[in-house]
């Protein structure tokens, strides 16, 4: 019988791999919809659809590594980071999605919702003052209208499938939408500053590296609370916190 593997598990969902066949267990039907509909979309290599039965949806796993781990030294070279970065544009590329996006649809939304948590975070003691407040200063880089692309939402390095230099997938599709292009570049290059520009190598335009070095910190600061509650530890090497006070 083969190995069942918890891959991830909170609150909101889990993800289990049972041999080569990941299953994903969700209450919010609407995340699946989304996940199904944009990896039928997306012109980049995503896992297969096996079946679905709500609330659970199976998927083929996808064939290498992924990329590299937040807190971790990647084991990706840099001509697979550059594949990554191109993999990443043909997407951005893509015709619109019919749907806006589950999250973050407008800049206006993105200031109350920061500015919201970075008073939480100084209130509970969670982040020191200084340190948010600078990181708040860097994140009014990314809080500008931007032209909506058909981006991923959540582009972890560790959603990222490679073997040698190839992509052979992307997963976690259910933050897809209509976004910001630079959001994805940041999210996959997240705490793994040193591939930054093999990232921008391979999708072949110029970017504003404040943007990216703002969303870093935008993300961040929304997502340390978020992990913290959710058993999962942003105060690790290499991981959340270090990437804000890598902004200092």
């Amino acid at each position: 019988m083969d190995e069942v593997k918890v891959v991830v598990a909170h609150s909101e969902r889990a993800t289990l791999r049972v041999g080569d066949v990941f299953l994903k267990v969700d209450a919010d039907q609407a995340r699946i919809d989304v996940e199904v509909e944009a990896m039928s979309l997306a012109p980049v290599p995503t896992p297969e659809v096996l079946w679905r039965k709500p609330p659970v949806l199976a998927i083929a796993a996808l064939p290498g590594t992924v990329l590299g781990r937040l807190g971790e030294p990647s084991t990706g070279s840099s001509a697979a980071w550059a594949a990554a970065g191109a993999a990443i544009r043909k997407l951005h590329e893509a015709p619109l999605p019919p749907w806006a996006g589950r999250r973050r649809r407008s800049p206006d939304e993105l200031v109350a919702e920061l500015d919201g948590e970075c008073e939480l975070l100084v209130t509970n003691g969670v982040l020191p003052a200084d340190l948010v407040t600078r990181n708040r200063q860097v994140a009014e880089a990314a809080l500008r209208p931007w032209t909506p692309a058909f981006t991923h939402g959540d582009l972890q390095i560790g959603h990222v499938f490679v073997d040698g230099d190839e992509v052979t997938g992307i997963i976690d599709w259910s933050e897809a939408g209509r976004g910001d292009a630079l959001f994805d570049l940041a999210t996959l290059t997240l705490g793994h500053e040193e591939h930054l520009y093999d990232v921008i190598a391979g999708y072949g335009t110029d970017v504003d590296l404040d943007v990216i070095h703002a969303w870093w910190s935008l993300r961040s600061l929304l997502g340390v609370r978020w992990l913290v509650e959710h058993d999962f530890d942003p105060f690790a090497p290499g991981c959340e916190v270090d990437v804000l006070k890598s902004r200092m």
